[in-house]
């Protein structure tokens, strides 16, 4: 158990946060794109990112991305994540109703034929697979402004039960906070999954661990051993470790960024 728990403690000061300081509210969305669909996909995701550079000037949300994810193979599921980023939970959840006026001001040569035939081929090149609500709950502070080839370590948690939310802010966040200002990593965040939700969710949380590129990742850390962890820590990380199940992890590549 106590070798589980030195990997555990590696694993946190290896692998921290995407946003700002200020509240934040994100939608993810994961697309299941065929190979044969790569081109077509690209070349979409091309013609929305001037519509969503648009949203940003009316304050409709905040930010934009777009990931590739590791794994990334047909039967993996996901091959590429779009990231909104919103200042409350009304904008995300209602919608842009002034989305036709983003169009028009983006595009306003195109007539509403050619939109809707770019509405069909952005349908026909991925397949929206997952959608995710989510509420930033706690982050490291640093200054991190994440570039195009930024990596994120992407984990799906389930929270076992009640105490998960408040051991990943007193137990790990200092740690991941040490992390960031030992230059181990860049950032991390803790959110919640505000929907979908119920006891047959996938997962309740999501934590994000940023670096500048995989040189970082992979660079030589401190060994775990050598944190001179005292039996008190020990004992709440063990029990911070058996209040969340991790489900899944993706790794993220930053291919585009609007703000």
């Amino acid at each position: 158990m106590k070798k589980l728990l030195l990997l555990f403690v590696a694993m946190v000061l290896m692998t921290a946060n995407l946003f700002s300081q200020e509240k934040s509210y994100l939608i993810f969305e994961l697309m299941k794109v065929d190979n044969e669909q790569e081109a077509d996909y690209w070349k979409v995701e091309e013609f929305w990112e001037k519509i969503h550079k648009q949203r940003i000037m009316n304050g409709e949300l905040i930010g934009w991305d777009m990931w590739s994810l590791k794994p990334g193979g047909e039967d993996e599921g996901y091959q590429y994540m779009t990231v909104s980023v919103y200042d409350n939970p009304i904008k995300m959840f209602k919608g842009d109703d002034n989305f036709p006026a983003a169009v028009k001001a983006a595009y306003p040569e195109m007539s509403d034929d050619e939109f809707q035939s770019q509405m069909g081929k952005t349908s026909k090149s991925r397949d929206l697979s997952k959608r995710f609500y989510l509420e930033v709950l706690a982050e490291t502070e640093d200054e991190y402004d994440m570039d195009i080839g930024s990596i994120a370590y992407i984990d799906f948690m389930k929270a076992t039960n009640s105490t998960y939310e408040t051991t990943e802010i007193e137990t790990f966040l200092p740690m991941h906070q040490k992390a960031v200002d030992d230059e181990v990593k860049e950032k991390w965040s803790l959110l919640r999954i505000l929907s979908p939700s119920g006891s047959d969710a996938y997962a309740t949380h999501i934590t994000i661990n940023m670096f500048l590129g995989f040189e970082q990742v992979f660079k030589p850390k401190k060994k775990a051993s050598d944190q001179n962890l005292s039996e008190n820590a020990i004992e709440k990380i063990e029990k911070g470790i058996k209040s969340r199940d991790l489900r899944w992890t993706n790794i993220a590549t930053l291919l585009r960024k609007v703000r």
